[in-house]
């Protein structure tokens, strides 16, 4: 599970960049999002390492909600490795619920295995969140207590559309999130120069901007914590493509699918 939650911090960081480290919670004036999150947003990665296509990430944005009578998106993303991929079998959802304040209230993962197991965290307040763990169907559950945090956080999948809609500014902030039932943290450094990006599934170069950062939390897979990342320069930020190091290498996302109704790829021009 750890190695696709530091996936995720790869390509869900694009919040803000620069020269010096903030800590967001204590400059959320500053935070002025322009964006919006899009109903029927539907967007697919590709995972590789070397020559070996590992498997895909699929994040979608389903439906506006409620929780409690605050008004949230449901946002999932669908994790799955190719079915050819020797000695790995990865299945996994994640849905979180995001309120206009780009946090979540909610957050649900289910692991599918020989026995299914689901995470869920509810975050009470700023100061406190409940997990839930166990096997689904099953009578008992192996975690039900209650965390205290030192900030309001994000999730593995909530941090996705925190960044997104507040990309911009030149400058490094760090963000707290909540990951394997403990506040963790993640530095981003964003540049606001622009790049062109090539990938397969478009003819022409993307208009992007580049990020990187680390992690303080390493996966016993080998990933070190360091990242790099392309977003769209445009009202939508999409990531497209994404490079995270490893000891022996380095492990690369590439957008292939999205639905063209609703956003397309900007081109560059000089």
């Amino acid at each position: 599970m750890k190695i696709f939650i530091i996936i995720f911090l790869i390509i869900d960081l694009s919040v803000f960049a620069g020269a010096q480290t903030d800590h967001y919670e204590n400059n959320q004036h500053n935070l002025r999002s322009t964006k919006n999150i899009f109903i029927g947003e539907d967007l697919t990665y590709i995972v590789k390492y070397a020559f070996f296509n590992l498997g895909e990430i699929r994040f979608k944005v389903l439906e506006k909600t409620t929780i409690d009578n605050t008004p949230v998106y449901k946002t999932i993303a669908y994790i799955n490795s190719y079915p050819d991929l020797p000695f790995v079998s990865i299945h996994q959802i994640y849905e979180s619920y995001i309120d206009s304040t780009l946090f979540p209230l909610k957050f649900f993962a289910k692991i599918f295995n020989e026995d299914t197991v689901f995470v869920e965290y509810n975050f009470l307040d700023q100061k406190k969140v409940q997990m839930k763990k166990g096997k689904v169907g099953a009578s008992r559950l192996w975690l039900d207590s209650v965390a205290s945090v030192e900030h309001r956080t994000q999730d593995g999948l909530s941090i996705l559309f925190f960044a997104r809609m507040n990309f911009g500014e030149e400058r490094s902030v760090s963000v707290p999130c909540f990951v394997n039932e403990k506040e963790e943290k993640a530095v981003i450094n964003f540049y606001t120069e622009n790049e062109p990006i090539s990938i397969d599934a478009v003819d022409y170069e993307i208009d992007c901007r580049f990020l990187d950062g680390y992690t303080d939390f390493v996966s016993v897979y080998g990933l070190t914590g360091d990242f790099q990342g392309w977003f769209s320069n445009d009202s939508f930020s999409v990531p497209i493509k994404a490079t995270l190091n490893v000891i022996i290498g380095s492990i690369n996302l590439e957008l292939i699918k999205w639905n063209k109704n609703l956003w397309n790829p900007p081109s560059f021009k000089n």
